[in-house]
């Protein structure tokens, strides 16, 4: 969209994690729902400072064990020429301790990095909007950055960690409800199985 490749994006996050838990294990099955949502994105006329300010992503395998979906495959011989597997997975393990440490420490930095790609500041953030995993992560991030938490958007406590669809829902109510209006800044931040961690910097046209 940056080169004029492409005008309009639809971004999609879509997660069924009903499916994926434990329905026995009381420390992950009560955090997890089921949601969607979608963001469009156009290419800013030229001098209009909106959409995609600044973003940083990062990635670190050797966390994978504190947040996975295992893969669970039965393996099948087709004569002597090939395997298959059928693509099951066990439920979703989570070290929620661990979790809760690497996204306290992890997302308030890489927000930082995407405001500095934004040449933005924290005093320039109108909304901060996390991915809706915990509310003590959120309120934990906000206190780091000084952000107070009358600025932080969160859904949590009416839809659970919906995980791919968090942001675009708690968004979208936003917009609905009057509180992000045109011009604002919002600095989103997601976080997730991987281990992996990333930020934006949105100003809403």
């Amino acid at each position: 969209m940056h080169n004029g490749a492409y005008e309009t994006a639809v971004v999609i996050g879509a997660d069924a994690l009903s499916r994926w838990v434990d329905w026995s294990d009381r420390n992950t099955c009560v955090l997890f729902g089921d949601g969607a949502g979608a963001v469009v994105l156009q290419r800013a006329a030229e001098g209009e400072a909106a959409g995609v300010l600044g973003f940083e992503m990062h990635s670190n395998g050797a966390g994978r064990e504190d947040l996975n979906l295992p893969y669970d495959g039965d393996t099948r011989e087709l004569a002597s020429i090939a395997t298959v597997t059928t693509g099951k997975y066990t439920p979703i393990a989570m070290n929620g301790k661990e979790v809760y440490k690497f996204a306290t420490t992890c997302v308030p930095k890489v927000l930082n990095e995407a405001l500095e790609n934004a040449e933005l500041t924290v005093d320039d953030v109108d909304w901060l909007l996390m991915h809706q995993a915990n509310i003590r992560i959120m309120e934990t991030v906000a206190k780091k950055l000084k952000i107070p938490m009358d600025k932080v958007l969160t859904n949590l406590a009416e839809y659970g960690n919906t995980s791919a669809g968090s942001i675009p829902l708690a968004l979208n109510e936003a917009v609905r409800e009057g509180k992000v209006k045109k011009g604002d800044v919002i600095a989103c931040a997601g976080f997730g199985a991987g281990l992996s961690w990333g930020s934006a910097i949105l100003r809403w046209g």
